[in-house]
């Protein structure tokens, strides 16, 4: 269930049209249901043309001003909707616009609480359709084209409805950007009257073309100015069988919009138990890790021999000379080596006798070695003197 505003323009392009032919077209389940309501702000057409005035005037969205003012807005709408469906069966229903565009002025005040009060009907299976005219989509009213799913802007393939439609269809996205929830939700429903190919209105529009209408004025004009909509023909013409296309691709685009903008929360998947499947027992506990022991120390015997390195006293330095409180020491560890003696003095020269003067060795009896040095004794004796 969704919410869907029908935007026109200048020229009169086929908006209301539009909307009583998707309101026809739309399929339905059981339990479900179709609501159009008609919120042009330049006053109703359908209550003196497709239903040919069978109902008062004074009933419709004229009477929602002051039964919002009464806080009697939800029951007063049910009492004001007026079933169109072939066989009386309320799951087609429409609310007529105001007979009289003095009204619009009244109901400032009321798009809020009537939008809040449409968007909560999807919630009872009730799609809603928003025929906005050509000024419904500006304004106060403008709360509606916000809170839709999907607005759609009904143009012709015509040079003169395109061009009126281009800076409206530019204004209309940057409100919805801005205000709404967002220009993704913006299409164009074309009708095929001139030249002009979808694919080219949607380049120059930018916009997606959602579907196409034929161009049928006599069907259009059961729909605009009354007639039997319960006839074969009538249900079965192009016309109502294109709106049942647009309505597949707008309902199609709408769920794709949501799946984006709304997360997903996939749920863990559960395994199916059959009867002959033993029910799973429940998980243990985790055993508790308990604190291991610690492993003692041990004394182990240690021969003789490491028994004496370990107790055997460290050697101390030798006795350093001029050190108090070292004499007497006992000294521990390896016996030094005993001192070499000292080397034997030199022997003093030989100095000549008293009486024997300066001889050589051959005449005192001395080898030659002895004499050659009595001669240089005298020689440094006599160069002394």
């Amino acid at each position: 269930m969704a919410m869907y505003a029908i935007v026109g323009g200048h020229g009169a392009p086929g908006a209301t049209v539009t909307a009583l032919a998707m309101l026809h077209a739309w399929p339905l389940q059981s339990g479900q249901r179709v609501l159009l309501a008609e919120c042009d702000p330049d006053g109703g057409v359908i209550l003196p043309g497709a239903l040919e005035g069978r109902l008062d005037g004074s009933r419709g969205l004229g009477q929602l001003g002051v039964a919002d003012r009464r806080g009697q807005l939800a029951q007063t709408l049910m009492t004001q909707l007026t079933d169109v469906s072939p066989g009386g069966t309320a799951d087609r229903l429409l609310l007529p616009g105001v007979s009289d565009p003095a009204q619009y002025p009244g109901l400032a005040y009321v798009w809020h609480s009537l939008a809040e009060l449409l968007v909560a009907l999807e919630g009872q299976g009730v799609d809603v359709l928003l025929d906005l005219g050509r000024s419904g989509a500006t304004g106060p009213s403008a709360v509606l084209a916000q809170r839709a799913d999907a607005v759609l802007v009904v143009v012709r393939s015509t040079l003169r409805s395109l061009t009126t439609a281009h800076p409206r269809v530019a204004a209309l996205r940057a409100d919805l950007e801005a205000n709404g929830t967002g220009s993704d939700g913006l299409g164009l429903v074309m009708i095929e009257e001139g030249p002009y190919k979808a694919a080219d209105v949607s380049a120059q529009l930018g916009s997606p073309v959602v579907g196409l209408l034929p161009h049928s004025p006599a069907v259009a004009a059961v729909l605009s100015d009354g007639g039997n909509t319960h006839d074969r023909r009538f249900v079965r013409s192009p016309l109502l069988r294109a709106s049942r296309t647009v309505i597949d691709e707008a309902r199609s685009r709408v769920s794709r919009r949501r799946l984006r903008l709304t997360p997903q929360q996939v749920p863990y998947p559960e395994a199916e138990q059959t009867e002959y499947q033993q029910p799973v027992p429940p998980p243990r506990p985790a055993p508790q890790q308990q604190p291991q022991p610690q492993p003692q120390y041990q004394h182990q015997p240690q021969p003789d021999w490491q028994q004496e390195q370990l107790y055997r006293r460290p050697a101390e330095p030798p006795e350093q000379p001029g050190r108090a409180g070292t004499a007497g020491r006992p000294v521990y560890g390896p016996v030094p080596n005993p001192v070499p003696p000292s080397p034997p003095a030199p022997m003093p020269m030989p100095v000549p006798g008293a009486t024997g003067g300066a001889t050589n060795g051959a005449t005192n009896g001395r080898g030659p070695a002895e004499g050659a040095a009595g001669d240089l004794h005298n020689q440094v004796v006599s160069h002394a003197r």
